[in-house]
């Protein structure tokens, strides 16, 4: 497994390096293969060879922990803290957090003091409102509010746009941006600039870290 792995990371290495776009790597599910400190131990060796090809290249890995309450039971890393440690004991520029706002308030809440204790391991972030996972003001998080500590913190990446549209058609696209505007609005005129906001499939992702 570790090595199909690190072969994908190669050939991802070489397709998104034109592009200067990062990678997304998550950790599959196998709670019920081995136990949780063995798991651990496996995904911190395996990524640490990912970031050594990665390095090079200035490319950067993002892990994304998933919630395991609504989308994906028993999946292994399922809070920010449990991704900063393994981030923390990886310890390569290379490897970081994909931060989920929708996982988030599933998981644990309290987005914006968990995005404060990770920070520093945070290089993605994507969007989606819940419940129903679709785009901002469609459900219980104050958009407006995480958007104005993300730009105060100086973020200058990409807001990935991980959700459904809450509408079918032109409509639903036009709510979609609609709901961007508004909750971009949060200094009384428009502040992110067009094209911050980015469909999450434009990320490359490259599939599962080996964990047993």
């Amino acid at each position: 497994m570790r090595r199909r792995i690190l072969r994908k990371i190669v050939v991802t290495v070489l397709r998104v390096k034109p592009v200067s776009c990062a990678a997304s790597v998550a950790v599959r599910n196998a709670f019920h293969r081995l136990q949780h400190g063995y798991q651990t131990a496996n995904v911190i060796e395996t990524l640490k060879r990912a970031s050594e090809i990665c390095e090079p290249s200035g490319l950067v890995m993002v892990g994304e922990p998933l919630n395991i309450y609504r989308d994906h039971p028993e999946f292994f890393v399922s809070s920010n803290n449990q991704m900063y440690a393994l981030m923390k004991a990886v310890g390569s520029p290379s490897c970081k957090i994909l931060y989920d706002i929708y996982h988030t308030q599933v998981n644990e809440g309290n987005i914006i003091p968990n995005m404060d204790a990770c920070w520093d391991e945070v290089a993605y972030i994507q969007t989606g409102d819940h419940p129903g996972r679709k785009e901002p003001t469609t459900g219980e998080i104050n958009y407006k509010n995480v958007f104005r500590h993300i730009y105060g913190k100086g973020y200058k990446g990409i807001l990935g746009m991980e959700h459904g549209n809450s509408k079918p058609g032109r409509g639903g696209e036009q709510a979609v941006i609609d709901a961007y505007a508004a909750s971009d609005n949060f200094l009384g005129a428009r502040v992110v600039k067009a094209g911050i906001f980015s469909s999450a499939s434009t990320i490359q992702h490259t599939g599962s870290c080996a964990v047993d």
